[in-house]
């Protein structure tokens, strides 16, 4: 009903009527669920709704909202409807956030599925098999030419269009050959987010690596990786280590370093030598020729009488 037909006083017979909009909400609730009246709101004409306060565990602060109406010009109160509804201080569910937003690391499991956004910043395009090759390339016009005489196809189209094993001699084979077969690669700033992630839980600052005898650059059982991030990180093969089968940067450190055992350890002053036999004499006067008290006569006071 429109604002401007509804009234804002509660119609008396609608308003009466608690009985009515009780036994009404303790027909939709639980035995001894609804409480004590909590009040009425005039929603129109000849319309009010009725709250009650629930006593279910695990609705702290909502209210069973039963509305009742009135035909015009009849004395009989009807029953509308009856809900439950979350009052001004009621517990309610947290807002509701996009499973995109709510992932967090290790909440994969087997045979879970995790689609990457086509906008993900963190992927760049990798090879597409439709760019146009250099003039000096291998899959250049001329060697295409080549390739022709020689009874072998070039292939056209996305990585994703070709065959599982590619045509040998097709750009898709060569693209395989140099590691470039894949739709999408790590962009710059992919790359960065990695490299920081890795760097806090396995990096210098750690307090594994703080109390290392050394860092894993020396370490024997460090395995180096390839491309951009091997200049800073390679991967851990010691199975007694922390880190263990995980990504380590070359400054990480822990007790399992392959030559913990060997190395020197730093030399220690030698404890102090106290000679208990010995007594050092401290005289409690100094000594004549010491020179610290001028050499003088004795002098002795004459007494007498007069």
């Amino acid at each position: 009903m429109s604002a401007t037909t509804r009234s804002r006083t509660p119609d008396r017979l609608c308003a009466e009527a608690v009985d009515l909009a009780r036994a009404a909400a303790e027909e939709a609730a639980a035995p001894g669920v609804v409480g004590e009246h909590a009040g009425l709101v005039s929603e129109g004409d000849r319309v009010v709704t009725h709250f009650f306060e629930c006593k279910e565990l695990g609705y702290r602060g909502w209210r069973w909202a039963v509305t009742v109406a009135r035909a015009s010009r009849a004395k009989i109160v009807t029953l509308d409807e009856t809900v439950l509804l979350p009052g001004p201080d009621a517990l309610l569910a947290p807002e509701w956030v996009p499973w995109s937003e709510r992932l967090r690391p290790g909440d994969m499991g087997p045979g879970d599925l995790l689609p990457t956004d086509a906008e993900d910043l963190r992927l760049e395009a990798g090879f597409s098999g439709e760019d146009e090759p250099a003039p000096n390339s291998p899959i250049s016009e001329e060697m295409a030419e080549l390739v022709e005489a020689e009874d072998v196809e070039v292939t056209a189209g996305t990585p994703a269009s070709l065959p599982a094993v590619p045509t040998r001699g097709s750009i898709a084979s060569v693209a395989e050959e140099l590691g470039m077969r894949r739709a999408r690669v790590l962009s710059r700033y992919g790359l960065h987010v990695a490299a920081d992630r890795w760097e806090e839980s396995h990096g210098p600052k750690t307090a594994m690596a703080q109390a290392a005898p050394a860092t894993c650059v020396s370490c024997g059982f460090l395995n180096p990786i390839g491309g951009s991030l091997g200049q800073a990180f390679g991967v851990c093969a010691n199975e007694f280590s922390p880190a263990d089968g995980r990504v380590v940067s070359l400054s990480y450190g822990c007790g399992g370093h392959s030559e913990a055992a060997v190395m020197p350890s730093p030399p220690r002053p030698a404890p102090p030598v106290i000679d208990e036999t010995r007594v050092d004499p401290f005289p409690l006067r100094p000594s004549p020729d010491s020179g610290s008290v001028p050499l003088a006569p004795d002098e002795s006071a004459e007494f007498g009488h007069s």
